[in-house]
């Protein structure tokens, strides 16, 4: 048989295109892509509330979109221009539109409509489930037993923390809310399987999402969609401007990126699940407020049900 050198059987396996959603990696990348995952854990369980409060307070949905990408597009653009080739715009577009604009514009309406109790169950749950679901259509990949049990625990784990207010009453115009939260899930799943699929890089792909959706929603903001941010404090403008352009546009999208490419799309969106528990518990210990035996059991359950997922063993690629 012919041999193929090593720099030529490296280009041909970059040509191949990346890993099945699930491959085989090294012991340093799991634990490095869970860290990262942890990181977004613990970023989004402080997203739905500032998103919460934002929403219903001084601030339009259009408002907290302008908020998260004027300060990460100021603090993006200059790596955009100098490191994201031309020949690669319509990619970091596309990746703009989904993990940025799309995302944070039917979330940060959703927050206007329904509570973020409701946001943890059809944004944090919606991910791994649509995840799922786009894999299964666009690869054929079949999800293994243990995923299937592990989206089952998180959904009704999500449910039990959620009860509450998820069967209260419902509010003029809140399943419109939670469909906007559920198209919210659905346009994180398709940024997060483009990702892996592409693999940009954390960095690169944090870069083209902040600089392409600041180039694109800043001008249209100004000119023509209703604003009341003039009214905001200071104090309001710094903890949604902090939060929104550098926790949730910077840090969040940049740690999910690296998470994806290092364990997979589908393990990366499981930990999600896990956002309403903590933030549960973050309100319990900083704010004093209890915790139901229902949304107790739904935390061991969701915790359960991330932990199997997080830890599903991966089929090797296929040759």
């Amino acid at each position: 048989m012919t041999k193929i050198s090593q720099p030529a059987a490296q280009t041909l396996q970059h040509r191949a295109g990346p890993p099945s959603d699930d491959p085989t990696a090294s012991s340093a990348d799991a634990w490095r892509g869970l860290a990262a995952a942890a990181v977004v854990v613990l970023c989004w369980s402080g997203f739905n509330i500032v998103s919460r409060f934002g929403s219903t307070g001084a601030f339009t949905p259009y408002d907290m979109a302008a908020l998260r990408y004027a300060v990460s597009g100021t603090l993006a653009l200059p790596f955009f221009i100098r490191d994201i080739p031309v020949a690669h715009y319509l990619r970091y577009l596309t990746l703009a539109l989904f993990g940025g604009l799309g995302y944070a514009l039917f979330a940060y309406s959703g927050f206007a409509l329904a509570p973020s109790t409701h946001a943890g169950v059809f944004v944090n749950g919606g991910i791994p489930f649509w995840t799922a679901v786009l894999l299964a259509l666009t690869t054929g990949l079949q999800r293994s037993r243990k995923i299937v049990v592990s989206l089952v625990l998180t959904t009704a784990g999500l449910v039990l923390i959620s009860a509450e207010s998820l069967f209260a009453p419902l509010a003029q115009g809140q399943w419109l809310g939670d469909v906007l939260f559920l198209c919210a899930a659905a346009s994180w799943a398709i940024f997060g399987l483009l990702v892996r699929r592409w693999q940009p890089g954390a960095r690169n792909a944090v870069v083209g999402i902040a600089g392409f959706s600041s180039v694109i929603y800043l001008p249209i903001y100004f000119l023509w969609l209703p604003k009341t941010i003039q009214s905001a404090s200071w104090g309001d403008l710094a903890l949604q401007g902090i939060y929104q352009g550098i926790v949730a546009a910077l840090l969040a999208a940049g740690m999910y990126a690296y998470a994806t490419a290092r364990i997979g799309a589908s393990r990366a969106s499981m930990a999600l699940a896990l956002v309403p528990a903590v933030s549960a518990v973050g309100a319990y210990a900083l704010l004093d407020e209890p915790i139901s035996l229902l949304a107790g059991i739904g935390i061991v359950v969701v915790s359960a049900g991330a932990g199997l997922g997080a830890w599903a063993p991966r089929r090797k690629a296929h040759a």
